[in-house]
């Protein structure tokens, strides 16, 4: 669904809570487009967000009452709890929207509306794409995004449009539904991928282009945090019949090679003793 056909989107006023390399990336580009920043973190970043022109604030409370038209938690799956819960939301503006950009969405939706007062705008999202894969721009991108509560249309819109302006295909999605296909895909991938890696699988001198692919998947998967492949999995209730499906796929290959070789032993006895 299309958002608006304004090349780019209002000047917003945006807080992130979580300053860890996701949350720095998607700044930058927030930067450029004229938007003001601020940000707080468990991490003192003040040094580097005085660089990128950030005002950089240790004191959450301060934080929080900071003229902000757009709060972003760009925190980890596995900390969001803990950090939400930390903060003295009492003191958020009542006119302030609240958007997350973690990559599973039914948890922290759930996390939000839980701990959030009820007159506060919710907004989930997940940019399908990050440091590494969008440092070259986030055209063509997909960015997934519910309205989970929105009073504030304006400002919602405003920015949404930061990513549309962009280039990324702007995707309306359940919540639900998200979780559904990333756990069939992203979740997918990254458990491939971890498991290329426990194999240890290097580069050979006769690779094929199968396998240098199964080679940049595994360095892909192993670039990002542990904590986040736990949190795709602890987190997204549809990853845990996903493991069970793989692992069941794993073992129907196993039969068919056994029941094949069987097969070819039964019709070339004397073969089978080589």
């Amino acid at each position: 669904m299309a958002v608006s056909s304004s090349s780019s989107s209002s000047t917003l006023k945006i807080g992130i809570i979580g300053f860890g390399p996701f949350g720095q990336f998607l700044a930058k580009t927030m930067i450029k487009q004229g938007h003001i920043l601020r940000a707080t973190s468990r991490t003192d970043h003040s040094q580097l967000c005085h660089r990128l022109g950030i005002s950089f604030f240790s004191d959450k409370r301060a934080f929080l009452e900071a003229d902000n038209d757009v709060i972003l938690i760009s925190t980890s799956i596995l900390s969001l709890s803990e950090v939400l819960n930390s903060l003295p939301v009492h003191c958020l503006q009542r006119r302030t929207l609240i958007a997350d950009v973690l990559s599973v969405k039914e948890y922290p939706r759930n996390v939000l509306l839980q701990v959030l007062p009820e007159e506060v705008d919710v907004l989930c999202t997940h940019p399908m794409f990050g440091p590494e894969s969008g440092q070259n721009g986030w055209k063509d991108f997909a960015f997934v995004y519910e309205k989970v509560r929105i009073r504030d249309e304006a400002t919602c819109s405003s920015f949404l449009r930061i990513f549309e302006s962009e280039g990324c295909k702007m995707l309306e999605m359940s919540c639900e539904e998200h979780d559904k296909v990333a756990a069939k895909s992203q979740f997918l991938t990254h458990t491939i991928g971890r498991v290329l890696s426990e194999l240890e699988i290097q580069s050979t001198s006769m690779n094929t282009k199968g396998f240098e692919t199964l080679i940049r998947l595994k360095e892909s998967s192993v670039n990002d945090s542990f904590d986040l492949f736990s949190g795709l999995y602890i987190h997204n209730r549809f990853a845990k019949q996903e493991l069970l499906d793989l692992e069941a796929a794993f073992e129907k290959v196993k039969r068919k090679l056994q029941q094949k070789m069987e097969v070819q032993q039964e019709q070339s006895p004397n073969e089978s003793k080589l």
